[in-house]
């Protein structure tokens, strides 16, 4: 995976993940977006390759054990995970390829692929991710108080990220602005552009 960027973006539920990585498409049309593996059956209206890539979970299995899959875990005895091989394709055509995950799968791919991008994507503020939350108007107030609680947790494990990036409130463009200007920068560090400088001196 030496051309495209494998990118990974991590960050706290009503964090405005979706909406930023909507916004930064929009950026970077050219960008490969990962469609996640599992082994549930598909709800009303989902549609396999779109919301995820529905499979066997024998299927799966076989997939881990042949190191196919990039992150997986097992929830309520189902497998998610991503596939590898469309990282691959994607990476050695010169895209990057961008997935929002959590955490866990996050630092599974940190850890096959210390190369890979990891951005974390906060809120300003505890206090501004509840009102967030309220402001939705769909969770119970148990529920709001797991989502916080699952937020001070995930954000523990900013140190073991690359960058960090606040998503100030009504600042969309702003935010998926400066991820672009982390994959640029990445993709112009010494250890992308090495072979690029070298053949200036081989000569």
């Amino acid at each position: 995976m030496n051309n495209g960027k494998v990118v990974v973006l991590s960050g706290p539920s009503g964090g405005g993940k979706g909406t930023v990585v909507k916004a930064l498409l929009e950026l970077m049309p050219e960008m490969a977006l990962s469609v996640s593996a599992t082994t549930r059956q598909p709800r009303a209206g989902e549609v396999d390759g779109r919301e995820y890539h529905f499979i066997a979970k024998e299927d799966f299995e076989n997939m881990i054990a042949n190191g196919e899959v990039l992150e997986y875990t097992s929830y309520c005895d189902n497998y998610y995970g991503t596939p590898k091989k469309p990282a691959v394709e994607a990476t050695e055509q010169g895209r990057d390829f961008f997935l929002e995950i959590e955490v866990d799968g996050a630092l599974q791919i940190k850890k096959r692929y210390p190369e890979a991008v990891l951005i974390m994507l906060i809120p300003p503020s505890l206090s501004e991710l509840e009102s967030r939350l309220r402001q939705r108007g769909t969770e119970s107030e148990e529920v709001i108080a797991k989502r916080l609680k699952r937020a001070a947790e995930e954000i523990e494990f900013a140190e073991k990220y690359d960058y960090i990036v606040v998503n100030e409130t009504g600042k969309i463009e702003e935010c998926a602005e400066r991820i672009r200007s982390i994959i640029s920068a990445e993709k112009n560090r010494y250890c992308a552009m090495k072979e690029t400088a070298d053949n200036f001196t081989s000569r």
